[in-house]
């Protein structure tokens, strides 16, 4: 079982990496003076940052050995407001197709434990793509005038959402 659990920790960094990448985007609205778009993308490098957190504990709570990599520097600029989102959903959909592969690295080593944890990132997976893509639509739409997607964050529930009473335990977070 050491090819998933090998595989699970590459996760943590690309994990990590997410939130570092969510965290540039985030401030770089901040620097546009778009505070929703901001926020929204502080949230989602919160996120990321627990979801690399919850595979910490799970290596933790299977007696392995759990490793917390460097990553590397992530995308800072911009040639526009769009394109951060758009690099956000090419992520999402990135973390999708990784989540996959790990479950099928899980079930070919006949890992059901492994497998059955990667079951909440599935569902958590199909609702940032969704969330991510209609942002991206949004976004796109109003690319003239910006404000109108402050107004739509700041009305829907498009924001990242806090772990669901079923998501795995973090690291670090209360039991």
């Amino acid at each position: 079982m050491a090819r998933f659990h090998d595989a699970l920790n590459e996760q943590v960094g690309r994990e990590f990496a997410a939130s570092q990448q969510y965290a540039a985007i985030a401030v770089y609205y901040d620097s546009e003076t778009l505070p929703q778009l901001a926020q929204h993308f502080y949230r989602q490098a919160l996120e990321e940052r627990n979801h690399a957190m919850m595979m910490v504990q799970y290596l933790l709570d299977s007696g392995e050995a759990a490793a917390i990599p460097g990553v590397d520097a992530p995308q800072a600029s911009f040639g526009d407001a769009v394109a951060p989102v758009r690099l956000a959903l090419e992520q999402e959909k990135r973390v999708t197709d990784d989540i996959v592969r790990l479950a099928g690295i899980a079930r070919a080593e006949n890992d059901l434990v492994g497998e059955q944890f990667l079951h909440w990132f599935f569902e958590e997976q199909r609702e940032e793509v969704a969330s991510m893509s209609s942002l991206l639509a949004v976004v796109e739409r109003s690319r003239e005038n910006l404000l109108l997607v402050e107004e739509y964050l700041a009305r829907t529930s498009v924001s990242a959402a806090e772990p669901s009473g079923a998501a795995p335990p973090a690291a670090g977070g209360a039991r």
